[in-house]
């Protein structure tokens, strides 16, 4: 009876490892594809996010160096996603690689939704730091507030109230509508009041 049960667990690991070292043999060229692969999209995506910072930096001033950062992160983290679904078909997994693309992309409708404002303030941001006419400094009307601009930041402006106050306002209020005010009619509107 002892040996019964010895020799049936030795058959059975056996059996086991020959199976095993058949689906290892049989999945060796995919795996070694699977790895060129994530090496050769390794320094393609580097050389990619290279060129496109070198691009942002171009367009944009030094100062707005966060614009530049979130374009790079951006296109980095869509590449490397596209390599990881790449990946998952070259190993064999396509099933899996159409649900995660499916999957991700609901996940980024919803994202983007729930988000939507401070997309809103970001791309609003991004024109208000590209606008040449609307900079610290300047004497400004936005809708819930007239002041000195003392900040531009990606989602939101900042403003010093004539109290002194400061006032921050999200940047697609401001976008909306905003009236830029000359010295010479400040200095106009003033002599006219104390008169």
């Amino acid at each position: 009876m002892l040996q019964t049960v010895t020799g049936f667990l030795l058959e059975t690991l056996e059996t086991t490892l020959v199976e095993f070292g058949t689906v290892v043999r049989d999945a060796t060229p995919k795996i070694l594809t699977g790895l060129v692969f994530v090496g050769l999209a390794y320094v393609g995506i580097r050389v990619i996010l290279y060129v496109v910072r070198g691009v942002l930096d171009g367009i944009y001033p030094e100062e707005q160096d966060l614009v530049v950062d979130l374009g790079v992160a951006i296109t980095g983290i869509f590449l490397w996603f596209g390599v990881a679904l790449a990946l998952l078909n070259i190993v064999g997994m396509t099933e899996i690689a159409a649900s995660l693309g499916t999957a991700a992309g609901f996940i980024a409708l919803g994202v983007s939704y729930a988000l939507s404002n401070m997309i809103a303030d970001t791309v609003a941001g991004v024109y208000l730091l590209r606008d040449p006419d609307f900079n610290p400094g300047d004497k400004v009307k936005a809708d819930p507030v007239t002041g000195t601009v003392t900040g531009i930041e990606l989602r939101k402006t900042r403003f010093e109230n004539e109290e002194g106050d400061t006032v921050v306002v999200a940047n697609r209020d401001v976008e909306k509508k905003w009236t830029k005010y000359d010295e010479m009619e400040t200095t106009t509107a003033a002599a006219t009041e104390s008169v």
